[in-house]
């Protein structure tokens, strides 16, 4: 038995631990998204200025990138990433100098880099006549968060969500809100798509708002930064190496997967949670499938919530585009399985874009299990999942 005062010691001994365990755990994972950021960002900053080594490399930009990638062979560097990486560069080019001192202060990797590029990095990365040279380089500009800031506190993922933003304050709105609040990249995703910087023009007490979302959204934690898809990617870890699978449509997900394999009806399981890069934004396909008796791919998405257009309309833009990038010249067009669950509702609906003939829709529902058995299997999961988890 121990003593009070020993217990005393053995506690602040453990607290001690604990802290200095997640301390080290966060600032790694801040490392690893500052790397991130700095090689898409140089790797952007190469690839701009080959092009603009003469007019015509500008012409076939995208043909250099596509060669480029195919020649790479790394899944990181694929042709929709080299495109982003030289977007990121074009979006932020005030992150020269941030990033420049974060790389002067890393000898190991200048000294390993060839010499003309470890020059350059030791160097100004950007000439006069780059994108956003008139601002000032690397320097705060007034009504903008400084580049140093955005650097150190914005993970690379959530900088791609402001991509599409053009406007000046609109994007430092959202970069201050996001940083204010640590948001996670689903919370910022969230708030953007939902329109947070007009209603906040619209609102009559601002702060209030401000204050109000930031007690109900989303942070950043460690779980979440190591999770990322651009992380995993970028460390060359697959997805079910650092996937949590924890949630209701995570754990039905597992659940369908084996059900569709066991039924031996052609179902070939090609990926899990399959990205696809759509005007510069990243989508997640559920499921998908391969079926060799149809010889089409079946895209499977999965909604924790009733059924609504919106999910009909996202996964048709699936099919849409399995259609236009996958579907090879003796493949029938690809067909989408939509589940919608709520406790107590379940609903399944096939999405048949893009199918001019009958005859092949009559063909897939044939072949695929019908939608009454998919809502009773639904079913079925869902109370025994239930019931793992009340137990």
């Amino acid at each position: 038995m121990m003593t009070i005062t020993e217990e005393s010691d053995f506690l602040k001994l453990a607290n001690s631990i604990q802290i200095i365990d997640q301390l080290f755990k966060e600032e790694t994972a801040k490392a690893v998204n500052r790397n991130l950021t700095a090689r898409n960002w140089l790797i952007g900053y190469y690839l701009f200025n080959y092009e603009q080594m003469g007019n015509d490399r500008a012409q076939y930009g995208s043909r250099v990138l596509q060669t480029l990638a195919k020649e790479l062979k790394i899944s990181s560097l694929s042709y929709g990433n080299l495109k982003l990486y030289r977007q990121f560069y074009q979006e932020f080019p005030l992150l020269s100098e941030p990033i420049r001192n974060y790389i002067a202060n890393k000898k190991d990797i200048i000294e390993s880099l060839p010499h003309s590029i470890g020059q350059t990095l030791l160097g100004q990365f950007i000439n006069e006549d780059a994108p956003g040279a008139s601002q000032g380089i690397g320097q705060a500009v007034f009504g903008q968060l400084h580049p140093e800031t955005i650097f150190r506190k914005m993970p690379y993922s959530h900088l791609t969500l402001l991509f599409p933003i053009k406007d000046v304050v609109k994007r430092t709105f959202y970069e201050v809100e996001c940083i204010k609040g640590t948001w996670s990249f689903r919370e910022l995703k969230r708030q953007i798509d939902t329109n947070y910087y007009e209603r906040t023009a619209l609102s009559a007490s601002p702060e209030k708002m401000s204050a109000q979302i930031q007690q109900q959204s989303e942070h950043l934690t460690l779980s979440n930064i190591v999770r990322s898809p651009h992380v995993y990617e970028f460390l060359g870890l697959k997805e079910r190496d650092v996937v949590e699978e924890t949630d209701l449509e995570q754990a039905i997900m597992n659940h369908l997967q084996e059900y569709l394999l066991e039924l031996g009806q052609g179902f070939c399981f090609e990926a899990r949670q399959k990205r696809l890069l759509i005007d510069d934004e990243y989508f997640y396909c559920d499921l998908v499938f391969y079926h060799r008796i149809l010889k089409c791919h079946v895209i499977i998405e999965l909604k924790s919530h009733k059924f609504n257009y919106s999910d009909l309309a996202q996964l048709n833009m699936y099919v849409a585009y399995f259609k236009k990038n996958f579907m090879l010249s003796d493949d029938n067009p690809p067909v989408g399985i939509l589940l919608c669950t709520e406790m107590g509702n379940e609903q399944v609906e096939y999405a048949t874009a893009g199918m001019d003939q009958q005859l092949f829709i009559s063909k897939y529902l044939l072949e695929l299990p019908p939608k009454k058995e998919l809502a009773q299997w639904l079913n079925n999961a869902i109370k025994e999942i239930d019931l793992k988890h009340n137990n």
